[in-house]
């Protein structure tokens, strides 16, 4: 495709060592940010993830509704067992999403009781974990599995939420944009691509920008594992050419194609599974 490469997964802004002599050192990184995505649930491995970082950044889905590893865990997990949840991991990876919704209205309806009430208190558990796990400090943005209207009660002093909006970080500014794309998935953020791009635009330029979501190039949105292509967005690689930002980094793909890649000039990283992997992107300028 033209003006894209891939590269390898490296998050050194700046990896020149040239000085003015023969014995100049390399010039070590001023600033340190370690970046996290997909957590679903991993508040055992948040507070590890941030250290010896300047800054923290986290991308959003912070609740484990599912477990497509292992079926017993999970909110959904917790609730109907683990054969229940195989059946229905089995109907969406076969993009079978009427069926699978159909699936799911019986399980709960075997369950009685309010359903939205259950799920709330669930997701409400997790994020009590989650929040008071996160280093300080830490940016982040909403995924789209995330329930946004309940992240104003965890927010703590140095955990700043960011969507549609800017801050300064080190010297540079990054821009943060949450959520995703209408999907027949339903997830519970997902927004129209207007109201996606708009937020985009809010942002303007930036030299990191921080997303749940990649931009639309095929390579970053087709997950190897689940053999499907996810939604990326077209207004996130329209801002690549017009503002040329140094990075754009996302997660959302849990196992993507391809991980990193260049678009002229602007490096976008998936910066991994954090709920798989435990480790974060790191960055260091």
């Amino acid at each position: 495709m033209p003006g894209i490469r891939t590269a390898s997964l490296i998050g050194r802004m700046d990896r020149s060592s040239r000085g003015d002599g023969p014995l100049s050192a390399p010039k070590l990184p001023a600033m340190r940010v370690h970046v996290v995505s997909d957590v679903h649930g991993r508040a055992d491995a948040l507070a590890a993830a941030g250290e010896g970082a300047d800054a923290f950044v986290c991308l959003g889905d912070l609740i484990l509704f599912i477990d497509y590893h292992d079926h017993g865990r999970g909110i959904m997990g917790d609730l109907f067992g683990a054969e229940a949840v195989g059946r229905m991991i089995e109907l969406r990876n076969a993009q079978r999403f009427d069926e699978a919704r159909e699936w799911s209205r019986t399980l709960w309806a075997s369950l009685g009781g309010d359903r939205t009430q259950i799920v709330e208190a669930a997701i409400r558990r997790q994020y009590e974990a989650l929040f008071a796990a996160f280093p300080t400090p830490t940016y982040l943005t909403f995924g789209n599995v995330d329930l946004p209207h309940l992240y104003p009660e965890y927010l703590r002093d140095g955990v700043t939420l960011l969507d549609g909006q800017t801050t300064t970080i080190g010297g540079l500014r990054f821009g943060f944009v949450g959520g995703g794309l209408q999907t027949p998935m339903r997830t519970p953020y997902e927004i129209d691509d207007d109201a996606f791009a708009a937020k985009v635009a809010a942002v303007g330029e930036v030299d990191v920008l921080c997303c749940h979501i990649p931009p639309h190039i095929p390579e970053l949105v087709y997950d190897i594992e689940a053999r499907r292509f996810e939604r990326g967005s077209v207004a996130i690689l329209e801002a690549i050419h017009a503002t040329r930002p140094r990075y754009v980094l996302f997660g959302h793909v849990h196992q993507p194609l391809t991980a990193s890649l260049e678009i002229d000039g602007t490096r976008c990283v998936n910066v991994g599974h954090f709920h798989a992997r435990g480790t974060p992107f790191v960055l260091e300028w």
